[in-house]
């Protein structure tokens, strides 16, 4: 639904109005200029989702104006924007029915599958995927898109030709190759290559007998909704893989994920209930082992670091800072991907907040990262750390930040022009 300005900028001045809270006041609470909030009552300028937010919790009326925003924007493409392929909603089902009968009295399994031949090329391979991961923690998406790629097809063609001890191995490496090349061409900011090879990792586990990673296919399609700004749609895709009888990790991201579709509609108590489900499953889940965890693998405190998240998307950037720095306090200084992610939403919660000084110390930290790894998604963060900050031009702080700033910008979207990523095969 399309909302004209004016009536926007009318209910707030209504709900305003019905708190007895001057323009000024407001204004110096969500730390926008009295003028520009003047714009915006009057229908002259467009709000941003966090700033009706914002005003939101300052003028208590949840849902109030949020509900007279536009809706996300449609992406270019089709496939981007569509409902999970036919193939991965029936793996995902059929494995929900092997899980039912995997385990005595229906309980779902959640050990690795058992390999009966040598599983010294599985482990070189699984080695091998660490790697990867450490490599792309510090480099740019296209820069192992190709090789993880070529990898995932060499297992799949190994698998073929071995015998049936080592085959389900080979398989399921292939698959975790697969979903890692995904989530590279997602940083790429390429969210069609990212479903496909989404689904075809999700068709390679079902094939070598992991039920779980179907699941945790609709994990990853929802946070490629929530990039796009699609609320729902984010809730629905996680809500389909936090099946009971699944291992408590895949549930536990999906809480996560289910989380940031809340807080990106604006409910605080869905939210804060499913970040509650994640902590506990994720806790049960690390007292697991598991040779190949999905999911990340370089966040200590994942839970902390979504929470604060989610605070941000629900108008309260002070709180949201406050659970950024803990988290990302526990980074390890290699993971530089992490660092620029979650650095620059640390920055852009404390500049949400008013705290421009603080905002633009971090910022610069965050920023020899982001400019190292060049990921598209991190882009998106940046562009808003941007736009924040340009509301304090004058500041000595953010003049000083801007060339970085820029320089950091420009490598993100470069990331969205490398060269046609592989499909898979």
């Amino acid at each position: 639904m399309h909302v004209p300005p004016k009536r926007f900028g009318a209910e707030l001045r209504r709900a305003r109005h019905e708190r007895g809270m001057t323009l000024t006041r407001l204004a110096s609470a969500v730390h926008y200029s009295k003028s520009q909030l003047s714009k915006i009552e009057n229908g002259h300028q467009r709000p941003t989702a966090h700033l009706a937010r914002r005003c939101e919790v300052e003028l208590n009326c949840p849902g109030r104006l949020t509900a007279l925003l536009p809706g996300p924007p449609t992406p270019t493409s089709p496939a981007a924007a569509g409902p999970p392929s036919r193939r991965l909603v029936l793996t995902a089902g059929a494995a929900t029915v092997l899980l039912a009968n995997s385990a005595p009295g229906g309980a779902a399994a959640s050990a690795p599958v058992e390999q009966t031949g040598d599983g010294s090329l599985v482990d070189s391979a699984r080695a091998l995927l660490t790697h990867f991961r450490r490599m792309a923690q510090s480099c740019p998406p296209p820069t192992v898109l190709v090789p993880l790629a070529e990898q995932t097809r060499a297992l799949v063609a190994l698998a073929a030709d071995s015998g049936s001890g080592s085959r389900n191995g080979l398989l399921l490496v292939a698959a975790r190759f697969a979903e890692f090349t995904g989530w590279m061409a997602q940083e790429s900011g390429h969210d069609e290559a990212a479903r496909r090879w989404t689904d075809h990792a999700v068709r390679l586990a079902f094939d070598g007998g992991d039920h779980q990673l179907g699941h945790y296919g609709l994990v990853r399609r929802a946070l490629m909704a929530y990039y796009r700004g699609h609320a729902h749609e984010t809730v629905a895709l996680s809500a389909a893989a936090g099946d009971h009888r699944l291992a408590p990790r895949i549930r536990g991201l999906a809480a996560q994920q289910e989380a940031e579709g809340h807080a990106l509609a604006g409910d605080h108590g869905a939210s804060l209930r499913a970040l509650d489900r994640a902590r506990g499953l994720l806790a049960a889940a690390g007292r697991e082992e598991d040779p190949a965890p999905v999911g990340p693998t370089h966040l200590p405190d994942p839970v902390t670091m979504f929470t604060g998240w989610c605070l941000y998307d629900l108008g309260r950037p002070a709180a949201a800072a406050e659970h950024l720095d803990a988290a990302c306090a526990a980074l390890p200084p290699q993971a530089h991907r992490n660092l620029a992610r979650y650095g620059v939403r640390r920055a852009l919660a404390h500049a949400s907040a008013g705290e421009v000084d603080h905002a633009c110390a971090v910022a610069r930290t965050a920023l020899t990262s982001a400019s190292a790894v060049g990921s598209y998604t991190i882009g998106l963060d940046l562009r808003r750390l941007a736009g924040v900050l340009g509301r304090h031009r004058g500041h000595s702080g953010v003049r000083a930040l801007a060339p970085d700033l820029t320089a950091a910008l420009t490598l993100s979207a470069a990331a969205r022009t490398a060269p046609p990523l592989p499909k898979p095969a």
